[in-house]
């Protein structure tokens, strides 16, 4: 242990802790923007570029990085003095010097760490004006927009796309004033390896890195005089809430849904629906592999991020993920052939909108394999958790205090499996509640997996289903996506299942959510709030969902059948690796 001193309180540290680390245990707060901490992955992001975690030691002249700093054997540090604070706000005066003064119409005004840092340390002129780096904004995909003017060259985005999710297409680029985080080649985002899972814009302080933002073409629609459907995905109603002051964790769906009914869409729709449809065929498509013998393991792919990120990394493995189409976008074709059918509505009359915790859906929804051959696509726009709060706001709607509405029928009644698709091993879970009554004949009396939830990165189990034993694993990130891939590539290990999500944490944790800046506290909580209402719902299995049932009697016919196959599978695309 190292004894020290930090603003006159001693406190007794292990070796290797940094300053920033022990001020944290005497609730001391020192600012930071380039600090990164991931404890799930052990990993830090310390570049120590920003460097406005400044503190004194006392007998010293150099200050030094808190965030990097290690302890030393009877240090005197001072947080608070004089010497800091200027120090500390010449640090934060000379990064707004090159950085735009369009706080008012940026994206992330209200959720900018830079501009909270700057309020906090009293900055109210810029005294360091001079050139500032102006860079092109790309537009390029569907997705994200990457504006570097606004870049204070963190490298938060680098880490969390290099280390953690492993696809390594941004990396600072020049030196000096002329450095960027850029692309290889400097090639639009489109261009390149990027699954766009939003992981980077989910850790950037300032708007370098943001959503493109289709809440005006939401407006549009429901002023075009077309049927507009709306449908929410399992993860925005756990977070929703927050950005109405709301605790983490709260369940919302009732408010949600007499939201977007103010909003003025003609018919309110559950993801969850379709999640249950994407079961049915799940399960059956993993039982037809078991029984005939073909390729294994089944991949789950309801992540369109992941979904890029086998297609760009591993073509040779493109015949092992189902062929199930997203949720969300099932629930699109749904839309636009049984419900434009029994409402008597072309499917040129309809516009489906998706609010999803994803900004990878965005991509995803135009994807040519997602339409129909007179190129109408399953879902039109697409908006995330944090846009529909943005509009609900724009209707000054008392959101806490709204009374609970319910889904539209037909396709809206769920089961708990499907509300589970929201958290890391929640659709694997959905799976095998399904697939084991199915194999078995028996009802199965423990609907609770536990082996498979959690926030780990990898988790794996067995689970006896009759006279089999299957083995499955579970995956969050992208950098365990390829552990898993490369020990199954190599012979190393072998899966009957595999479930996969990009984003850390699963959907609840998902790029177009409400930002958590780093607190995982919000993200178990959110995972909490899944599965208490699981275990609410009266129906807790896919396949026992009556309007699930109602669908193949009236529509689909046999599940995996020549039908459900035009609608509700696709097809994946081999791509290059940049």
């Amino acid at each position: 242990m190292i004894h020290l001193t930090i603003n006159n309180m001693p406190i007794h540290v292990e070796e290797g802790t940094t300053i920033l680390e022990a001020a944290k245990q005497l609730n001391i707060k020192i600012p930071t923007l380039c600090y990164l901490d991931l404890p799930d992955f052990k990993i830090i992001n310390e570049s120590t570029s920003c460097r406005v975690c400044v503190v004194e030691e006392v007998g010293r002249d150099k200050m030094l990085t808190a965030c990097s700093t290690p302890c030393r054997e009877g240090m005197n540090i001072r947080t608070d003095s004089i010497k800091v604070i200027k120090a500390r706000r010449i640090m934060v005066e000379l990064l707004l010097s090159n950085h735009p003064t369009d706080c008012l119409v940026c994206a992330k005004n209200g959720d900018c760490e830079l501009q909270a840092l700057a309020a906090d340390v009293g900055i109210r002129t810029i005294r360091y004006p001079g050139d500032r780096t102006v860079t092109k904004i790309d537009r390029s995909s569907k997705s994200i927009i990457r504006d570097m003017s606004k870049c204070i060259l963190c490298k938060r985005c680098e880490t969390m796309c290099s280390t953690v999710q492993t696809v390594g297409t941004l990396t600072d680029v020049g030196r000096g004033f002329d450095t960027v985080v850029g692309t290889l080649f400097d090639n639009p985002m489109h261009e390149t390896n990027c699954t766009f899972c939003g992981q980077c814009l989910a850790v950037c302080p300032t708007a370098a890195l943001t959503e493109v933002n289709n809440e005006e073409k939401v407006w549009d629609a429901l002023d075009s005089g077309k049927t507009v459907i709306v449908q929410t995905a399992p993860a925005v109603r756990v977070a929703l809430g927050e950005l109405f002051g709301m605790a983490p964790g709260t369940d919302v769906t009732g408010k949600m849904v007499s939201a977007l009914r103010a909003m003025g869409f003609d018919r309110v729709y559950d993801t969850n629906f379709a999640a249950d449809v994407t079961i049915i065929e799940e399960a059956s498509e993993l039982i037809h592999r078991l029984n005939n013998g073909e390729r294994l393991p089944l991949l789950t792919s309801c992540c369109p991020s992941w979904v890029k990120f086998i297609e760009h990394n591993y073509g040779d493995m493109l015949d092992i993920p189902s062929s199930c189409k997203s949720p969300h976008e099932m629930l699109g074709s749904l839309a636009k052939t049984y419900l434009a059918e029994k409402m008597g509505i072309d499917p040129e009359d309809m516009i489906v909108v998706s609010v999803m915790p994803c900004v990878a859906k965005k991509y995803e929804s135009a994807r040519p394999e997602l339409a129909t051959e007179e190129g109408i696509s399953d879902v039109d726009i697409v908006i995330t958790t944090r846009e529909l709060g943005h509009m609900l706001k724009d209707l000054s709607l008392d959101f806490p205090n709204l009374p609970d509405g319910e889904f539209d029928q037909l396709m809206g009644e769920s089961s708990g499996a499907a509300l589970i698709f929201g958290s890391s091993g929640g659709v694997i879970e959905a799976a095998v509640r399904t697939a084991y009554e199915w194999v078995t004949g028996e009802e199965l009396e423990a609907l609770d997996f536990t082996a498979l939830r959690g926030l780990q990165g990898i988790k794996e189990a067995k689970v006896a289903i009759g006279d089999r034993e299957l083995s499955i694993a579970v995956s969050s990130g992208l950098g365990n996506a390829r552990k898993l891939l490369n020990r199954i590539r190599s012979g190393e290990a072998h899966y009957d299942a595999i479930e996969i999500m990009a984003c850390p944490g699963g959907c609840i944790d998902g790029g177009g959510q409400p930002y958590t800046h780093g607190n995982t506290e919000i993200i178990q909580k959110r995972m909490n709030a899944i599965y208490a209402g699981d275990r609410k719902k009266a129906i807790r299995q896919s396949h026992k969902n009556p309007q699930v049932k109602k669908l193949y009697d009236e529509f689909l016919g046999e599940p995996y059948g020549e039908k459900a196959h035009q609608i509700l599978h696709t097809k994946y695309t081999l791509r290059p690796k940049i």
